[in-house]
C-alpha cells in the first residue's frame, strides 16, 4: 500500500521528486512551501478557496450517469464532469488556489506554461479575476493547433509568448517559463499546471486537484451506496488523474488506471507513453519517469492531444506505478478519435482529446461486467479540439479514397 503521507521532508515520493533547480530558485521554493503550509492551517484561506471554487469555478461538478454509454459498453459508467468547470477543464481548481497563494505572498505577476491551452486560459482567468499581471508561454506548434485558446487568453488580458525552440510544444514552454521565473522571482509567481516540477509543486497541485476525487467519492456513495470498482483518467503530467485517485488510494478494492498517449503506436516511437518505454531521469526540476535516449537527451514526443504531448510524468505517478497501486497503459491517436466520436454521438458530450484517451481505454475493456461501477474523469471539453479533429478526419477520408 503506498504511503499517502508522501512526499517526505525532501519532497520525495520514494526515489522520485525532489528539487533539481538553479540555486537562484531555492528561496522562491522555500517561500512558496512555507506560504502553502501556512495556508493549509488557515481556516480563513480554506474558506476563501472553497468560496471561489464554488462561485468562480462552478463546483461541485456533477457525477453524471452515462446511461446510453453504459447500455453500449456494459456496467454502470459515471463521468466526473470537470468539463463543466468554468474555462472548460479541471485546470481552474489549481489556478484559483495558486493565484490566492500568490497574493498571500505579495506577488503582483503570474506566469504559466500551457500545452492544450486550458491551463493558460485558467491562469489568465484567475489573473483577470484577482487583478494580477499575466504572461503565458506556449509552444508555437501548440498555438497553431489550439488557436482558439490563444485568442481566449489574449482576450482575458494575458500576454501569450510563443516558444520557437525545441519541439515547440509543452516541454519547451515549461523551460521558457522557468527561465522567466528565475529572472523575476521577487514579484512573480509561476503557476505550474500539473503535478510536475520541483517540490512543493507536485504535492501542492495534487492537493488543490483532490477536490475532484473528494467530490466523486461522496457522490458515488450517495448515488450507488458503494465505492466504484474502477477509476480511469488520462495521464499527461497527471493532475486530473491524481486529483481523482488520491482520495481513493487507501480503498484497496478500487482499481485505478491511468491512460497515456500512445500516439501513432509504441513501436513507431511517435508517442508520449513514459511508462511504456521511459526510464528515470530529471526534467524541469524533479526526478521521474521520462522519455530519453541512452545519453539522457529528452526525446521528442507526439500526441494528437496537446495536453498529453510531454516527455515526463508527475513523480507521484512514478511512485504509484512502482508500488503497483495504479496501472498505467496507453491508447493511440486513432483510439482517442474513435472514443471522441462515440461519446459525442452516444451522450451528446464533446470530450477533450485528452479525456478521450481515458474513454478509449474504457471502450477496450468492453463488455464491462454488469455489476461494475466505473468512474471516468472527463477532465475537459472538446470545443478546443474541433479544428484538429475536423482536419484529422478529413485527412483520413482522403487517404482512404
Amino acid at each position: 500500500m503506498p504511503d499517502r503521507s508522501l512526499p517526505d521532508a525532501h519532497g520525495r515520493f520514494g526515489p522520485y521528486g525532489g528539487q533539481y533547480v538553479p540555486e537562484t530558485l531555492m528561496p522562491a521554493l522555500i517561500e512558496m512551501e512555507a506560504a502553502y503550509r501556512a495556508s493549509r492551517r488557515d481556516a480563513a484561506f480554506k474558506k476563501q478557496l472553497a468560496d471561489h471554487l464554488k462561485q468562480d469555478a462552478g463546483r461541485p461538478t456533477p457525477l453524471y450517469f452515462a446511461e446510453r454509454l453504459s447500455l453500449k459498453l456494459g456496467g454502470r459508467i459515471y463521468l466526473k464532469r470537470e468539463d463543466l468547470c468554468h474555462t472548460g477543464a479541471h485546470k481552474i481548481n489549481n489556478t484559483i488556489g495558486q493565484a490566492l497563494l500568490a497574493m498571500r505572498m505579495g506577488k503582483s505577476r503570474v506566469i504559466a506554461e500551457t500545452g492544450a491551452g486550458q491551463h493558460g486560459v485558467a491562469v489568465a482567468t484567475a489573473a483577470a479575476r484577482f487583478g494580477l499581471s499575466c504572461t503565458i508561454y506556449m509552444g508555437t506548434d501548440d498555438m497553431a493547433r489550439q488557436a482558439l485558446n490563444v485568442v481566449r487568453m489574449r482576450l482575458l488580458g494575458a500576454e501569450v509568448r510563443g516558444v520557437e525552440t525545441g519541439s515547440r510544444t509543452l516541454k519547451d514552454a515549461i523551460s521558457e517559463a522557468m527561465r522567466d521565473w528565475t529572472t523575476h522571482v521577487r514579484h512573480t509567481h509561476y503557476i505550474l499546471g500539473s503535478v510536475l516540477g520541483p517540490h512543493p509543486y507536485p504535492m501542492m497541485i495534487r492537493n488543490f486537484q483532490s477536490v475532484i476525487g473528494q467530490e466523486a467519492r461522496r457522490q458515488i456513495l450517495y448515488l450507488e451506496k458503494r465505492l466504484p470498482n474502477v477509476l480511469m483518467a488520462c495521464i499527461g503530467g497527471g493532475s486530473n488523474a491524481i486529483g481523482l485517485f488520491y482520495p481513493f488510494l487507501s480503498d484497496t478494492a478500487v482499481r485505478m488506471i491511468g491512460i497515456e498517449a500512445g500516439g501513432e503506436g509504441i513501436p513507431t516511437g511517435r508517442h508520449a507513453a513514459r511508462f511504456a518505454t521511459g526510464s528515470p531521469g530529471v526534467l524541469h526540476g524533479s526526478l521521474t519517469q521520462l522519455l530519453q535516449d541512452q545519453n539522457g537527451q529528452i526525446l521528442t514526443t507526439h500526441s494528437i492531444s496537446a495536453g498529453l504531448d510531454y516527455a515526463a510524468v508527475g513523480p507521484e505517478h512514478s511512485y504509484l506505478r512502482d508500488a503497483q497501486r495504479v496501472t498505467y497503459t496507453s491508447v493511440t491517436d486513432q483510439d482517442a478519435l474513435a472514443a471522441f466520436e462515440m461519446l459525442t454521438q452516444t451522450e451528446g458530450i464533446l470530450p477533450a482529446l485528452e479525456s478521450s484517451h481515458a474513454l478509449a481505454y474504457l471502450m477496450k475493456t468492453a463488455p464491462i461486467p454488469a455489476d461494475h461501477l466505473v468512474i471516468v474523469n472527463l477532465s475537459g471539453r472538446g470545443d478546443k479540439d474541433v479544428d484538429t479533429i475536423s482536419r484529422t478526419l478529413k485527412s483520413l477520408e482522403e487517404t482512404q479514397k
